[in-house]
C-alpha cells in the first residue's frame, strides 16, 4: 500500500490491523507523534490526515492509503520552524514536552481554517489535547501569536 507521509511516499505492506501510529514509529522511524493513553483520549499521536485531525493511535494505517498524512516531522524544520513552532518556544508553552507535538498539530488544523481564532475557538480545538504540565493558558498565547505571525505574512 502507498502512504504518503510528510510529502514522501512510501510503499508499504500493511497489516490490517497496524494503526497509523505504529507505522509512522516503528516503520517510518517518525517518532515525534507519541503514544499516551492509545485510546484516542489524550491527543499526544495527534497527526493531519488530508488536512484533518486523526488520532493515530485510532486510525489503521490501511484506510489512509493515497491519503497526505503529516506529522510534527512535516510541519517545520530546525532552519525554518513552522511559526506555531516558534511561538511555542518563544511563549514557553511547553514543559516536559510530551504533549507538544499533538498540540502543534492540533493548532496548525485550527490554523488551517481559521485566520485569527479568539480564546474560546483555541480552547475548543485544543481541547482534545491534554497537557499534564497545565501549560494552557500559554499554549492558548502561542496559537494567537503564530495566528498574527500567518496573518501578517500572508499580507506582506
Amino acid at each position: 500500500m502507498r502512504l504518503i507521509v510528510n510529502g514522501e511516499e512510501h510503499e508499504l505492506a500493511l497489516q490490517g490491523h497496524e494503526t497509523l501510529l505504529a507505522v509512522l514509529r516503528e516503520r517510518l522511524q517518525l517518532t515525534g507523534t507519541k503514544l499516551g493513553c492509545g485510546r484516542g483520549e489524550c491527543g499526544a499521536c495527534t497527526v493531519l490526515v488530508d488536512g484533518r485531525l486523526a488520532y493515530s493511535c485510532l486510525t489503521l494505517a490501511a484506510g489512509c492509503t493515497g491519503q497526505a498524512v503529516t506529522t510534527i516531522e512535516g510541519l517545520g524544520t530546525s532552519e525554518a520552524p513552522h511559526p506555531l513552532q516558534r511561538s511555542f518556544i518563544e511563549l514557553d508553552a511547553l514543559q516536559c514536552g510530551f504533549c507538544t507535538p499533538g498540540q502543534l498539530m492540533a493548532a496548525a488544523a485550527l490554523l488551517s481554517r481559521e485566520r485569527d481564532p479568539d480564546e474560546e475557538q483555541v480552547r475548543h480545538a485544543m481541547s482534545g489535547n491534554l497537557c499534564r504540565c497545565g501549560t494552557y493558558p500559554k499554549i492558548v498565547r502561542a496559537v494567537q501569536a503564530a495566528a498574527a505571525t500567518l496573518r501578517a505574512d500572508a499580507a506582506s
